[in-house]
């Protein structure tokens, strides 16, 4: 067997495989011994089939595996052995002369080759967002566990802060809902005096369009569709069944001791930092993730290198469960080549910081998961044997590992960006965060 390679240029190349009966014969006449023992052919004891009827029946099915089988293994290792980075998977020729019949068999393969290319990490500086909890953002949430922990209280009639429980009803588009709504939920103040100063067996009517500041409630609160909430114009009665607000409960060492038995919270002080540590904590993951996304549009913009296109468009018509057609797979390739780029891009970040990553690395950070979702569950504290167990399980499962895998990888390369690249950092609170990087309101 004999096995070359010819460069077409610096990304395309082509191998050359030539094998003949020397490099499979042997092969072949042990498995057809082996059917020989095995064959069933009337008018034959089983074991005792002449070798000749064996190799008639059998012999060219089995050869034609047999060479396949050289074919892929001789191929995979030349790959390996010449250090050849490719893209895609090799593409056979069409021979049209081709013949099982022949002394020799030769097999040509396309080749798509990686490019080679530097990556500069200080052509453009990045921007780099500092979210930081407003003092504003701090008192609300400590609003919002006084209100948690607080009590409910019954009241004789609605006010602004009410909660008012009552059965909504239009006959004709068959509602019937027992539900609770804040007054605060409604949207404009002709709602909210409507309902304002209502008592027990009031019976209110209301226009269900723009009735509340979130169209969306209108799903649980009447028990309709997505789609009908959204266009929903109908007038519905609501007869009162009760009228309660939330008495806050007092910023007392009560109330801290509830929230931290291990009494690491004596003071509002601490608690309003503990509020903004834990916020902030969170809101570095999403500024992470903005950076790291920022960092991947620079990279793939300043990067300049060529690829085999014509070559991969080829691949990607036969790469899918379906085959694809020319322009099909040309509409593919626009649609994948920016994640081509940057995956080639992160190779070689990688390999040349030698940006690794073991199983053991793997287990703990899915251990730190697991920590994080036991401790939602009030197990602060869970035995080391038992995280061990969970992350075997969890990376057991080739989805899991693979997700978890692919977010290790992103951590280490947004810490790796943040010692080796350029920002301009600056500093915003959650909403402004929000508004600017997504164009939408935070609030």
């Amino acid at each position: 067997m004999n096995i070359t390679k010819e460069s077409v240029d610096a990304l395309n190349a082509i191998v050359k495989v030539d094998i003949v009966a020397d490099d499979y014969k042997e092969k072949v006449t042990e498995v057809l011994n082996s059917y020989r023992k095995t064959a069933n052919i009337p008018g034959f004891r089983k074991g005792h089939v002449p070798m000749g009827m064996v190799r008639k029946q059998y012999g060219k099915a089995v050869m034609i595996d047999e060479v396949n089988k050289l074919l892929q293994e001789s191929l995979n290792k030349f790959l390996v052995e010449e250090k050849l980075d490719i893209l895609g998977n090799p593409l056979p020729k069409v021979n049209e002369n081709f013949s099982w019949d022949a002394e020799k068999f030769s097999f040509e393969f396309e080749l798509g080759l990686a490019p080679e290319f530097d990556v500069d990490l200080k052509s453009k500086k990045v921007k780099q967002y500092n979210i930081v909890a407003t003092d504003e953002l701090i008192d609300k949430e400590v609003e919002n566990i006084q209100t948690r922990y607080g009590k409910l209280v019954t009241l004789e009639a609605a006010d602004e802060d009410a909660n008012i429980t009552g059965t909504f009803v239009n006959e004709e588009k068959g509602i019937n809902k027992k539900s609770t709504f804040s007054v605060s939920d409604l949207k404009g103040k002709k709602n909210e005096n409507k309902v304002i100063g209502a008592k027990v067996g009031d019976v209110i009517e209301l226009e269900t369009k723009k009735l509340f500041e979130d169209d969306h409630k209108l799903q649980y609160i009447l028990g309709v569709s997505h789609d009908e909430a959204h266009d929903l114009d109908v007038t519905v009665t609501l007869t009162v069944e009760e009228v309660a607000k939330t008495e806050k409960a007092d910023l007392d060492q009560e109330l801290l001791d509830k929230l931290f038995p291990d009494g690491s919270v004596t003071t509002v002080t601490e608690l309003k930092d503990k509020i903004k540590e834990d916020a902030e904590k969170q809101f570095q993951q999403q500024a992470d993730q903005q950076l790291l996304n920022a960092v991947v549009e620079a990279l793939v913009e300043n990067t300049k290198f060529d690829l085999p296109k014509e070559f991969l468009q080829k691949w990607l018509q036969t790469a899918g469960e379906k085959e694809l057609t020319s322009e099909e797979a040309a509409s593919e390739y626009e649609k994948s080549e920016k994640g081509l780029r940057y995956q080639l891009i992160e190779g070689k970040i990688m390999k040349d910081n030698d940006i690794k990553i073991d199983y053991t690395e793997l287990v703990e950070y899915a251990k730190g998961f697991i920590r994080v979702q036991m401790a939602q569950f009030g197990n602060t504290n869970p035995e080391e044997k038992e995280l061990e167990d969970i992350a075997g399980r969890i990376l057991s499962n080739q989805e899991e590992a693979r997700r978890l895998q692919e977010q290790l990888v992103s951590q280490k390369l947004v810490g790796f960006f943040k010692e080796n690249m350029e920002f301009d950092t600056k500093e915003v609170s959650y909403e402004e965060f929000i508004k600017e990087v997504y164009n939408i309101d935070g609030k």
